[in-house]
């Protein structure tokens, strides 16, 4: 056991989130998705929705900021009648974490698969709701203020 990371995340996606780079992407899919046979490597949260399961990796997980959109959603196709409301709990979730309001791109739903089967890890989760597909790119976590003067510094003399 360790402390402060959400229990909900298994030890396989926590090495996973761990190893990946700068730039490397997440997918968390619904149950809908076909994770299986798009994914390198999958993780199976069958018992978990989407919602959840971002906010606990969103504690660890560092979004890009050197991309204007560090999030992508799968776009409604065309002449289905399905709002997403589920869209705004992501960014709501983005934004509290992440304090980026506008983090979300529309991919076309087979832009999106092909992006995901490159993606660094697939998610799949057991999310009911229609297109709660998304994909994160994953950040850099910074020097704490001040060490990097510090070290630059020690540099100079």
């Amino acid at each position: 056991m360790l402390k402060n990371i959400p229990a909900i995340l298994p030890p396989e996606l926590l090495k996973l989130m761990s190893e990946m780079g700068h730039g490397d992407e997440l997918v968390l899919t619904d149950a809908n998705f076909p994770a299986a046979s798009h994914a390198e490597r999958l993780v199976r949260c069958d018992g978990i929705g989407t919602v959840q399961l971002l906010e606990a990796i969103l504690q660890l997980f560092p979004l890009d900021t050197y991309v204007e959109r560090p999030a992508a959603v799968m776009q409604v196709v065309k002449g289905d009648p399905v709002i997403p409301i589920i869209w705004e709990d992501y960014r709501r979730l983005i934004e509290e974490y992440e304090d980026m309001s506008e983090a979300l791109e529309y991919e076309d739903r087979f832009d999106f698969y092909d992006r995901a089967a490159k993606a660094y890890v697939i998610v799949a989760t057991g999310e009911r709701a229609q297109y709660a597909n998304l994909i994160l790119k994953k950040g850099v976590i910074f020097p704490e203020p001040g060490h990097v003067q510090e070290r630059m510094n020690s540099e100079i003399y």
